[in-house]
């Protein structure tokens, strides 16, 4: 198949770009350059561009190009899904909106989370915005059958990321700095609540194996891992992966979102609610699709990986500063 990815050099879209040219599809990559850290893969061909620029240069750019499938990672706003529909209408046979898992009712009402679970969250504008998106695109999808597909992914990370609830992700290497240095480090509330991490080529497996599907246009799917751990139980296992003793603070998140209005989203709108993804739809529609990582071994590759890349190991000064901060605020209370 002749597939596009608008993005396909980030976390997630750079494994789903190996996949997909592994799998022998004639791949080309929308980017505003070539990525140092997610290189493109041999065999993809890279279209430099950036596609919040004018319609007219898009169009321009794609030539008289015609794709089986078009994914694009990096749409946040109904403007950017705006722009995707009148780019793409007649240009595509499958058009695949990466929404997020965030997306869905917070507070859930059940903590098992399908397809049907009602997407609402009045934490996180990030979120309303994903839903923002679903709905111009399934309005497009009933009036004029815009080719769409949805999927929800969510805390999905890989060699690069090592993903914590209270944490850097531009600087994932600051948790672990400060692990190593014995500095306590930050898990909401209790740590008790139960999440989902997911390995971006395990990830990938899904949704490469969507494309082309006609019965996936006009459905929505949840791709994550069946795993299911608390919070308490995912960082002691970062502890145990350096071989260092857990010297952890439990402090609840309404606090943390009181020094920092960002946990509001991150914390109280999607991390510290406890989830369990039903992935049975993404099997009946992808029936090879399983996840092979868990985290133990997803942690200690991506602690290598960082080993191996010590450019990576950048350091959040200011994260470090407002931890301290909080910390310090809160064990003057709670000694």
């Amino acid at each position: 198949m002749k597939i596009l990815f608008i993005g396909g050099t980030g976390l997630i879209s750079s494994a789903c770009s190996e996949l997909a040219v592994a799998r022998g599809h004639e791949l080309f990559i929308l980017n505003r350059s070539a990525s140092i850290k997610y290189p493109v893969p041999d065999g993809a061909t890279l279209l430099i561009g950036d596609v919040h620029a004018e319609s007219s240069h898009l169009s321009r750019l794609l030539g008289g190009h015609r794709f089986d499938a078009v994914v694009d990672f990096i749409a946040f706003t109904a403007q950017d899904i705006e722009r995707d529909i009148q780019l793409f209408r007649g240009r595509t046979d499958q058009f695949i909106f990466i929404s997020s898992a965030s997306a869905y009712q917070k507070p859930p009402k059940n903590y098992i989370v399908t397809e049907e679970t009602p997407l609402e969250n009045p934490f996180w504008e990030y979120s309303r915005n994903k839903i923002a998106c679903e709905e111009k695109l399934m309005q497009a999808y009933r009036a004029d059958g815009f080719p769409v597909t949805v999927i929800r992914p969510s805390l999905t990370y890989g060699p690069s990321q090592i993903p914590f609830c209270v944490g850097s992700w531009a600087h994932p290497w600051t948790v672990v700095d400060r692990m190593k240095r014995g500095q306590k480090i930050i898990i909401p509330a209790d740590g008790a609540s139960l999440w989902v991490m997911t390995w971006n080529a395990d990830f990938a497996k899904g949704l490469v194996g969507l494309l082309g599907n006609e019965k996936a246009i006009g459905e929505a799917f949840t791709i994550t891992s069946d795993e299911v751990l608390s919070w308490n139980q995912i960082y002691l296992e970062a502890y145990q992966a350096l071989g260092l003793k857990p010297n952890v603070t439990h402090i609840p998140s309404d606090l943390l979102a009181a020094f920092d209005d960002h946990y509001a989203g991150s914390l109280i709108g999607d991390k510290i609610n406890s989830v369990v993804f039903d992935n049975s739809k993404i099997k009946r529609f992808v029936p090879d699709y399983h996840c092979e990582v868990n985290w133990a071994e997803g942690v200690r590759r991506a602690l290598a990986w960082h080993e191996a890349h010590p450019e990576f190991q950048t350091i959040d000064a200011s994260a470090n500063i407002l931890w301290d901060k909080i910390i310090t605020e809160y064990e003057k209370v709670f000694p």
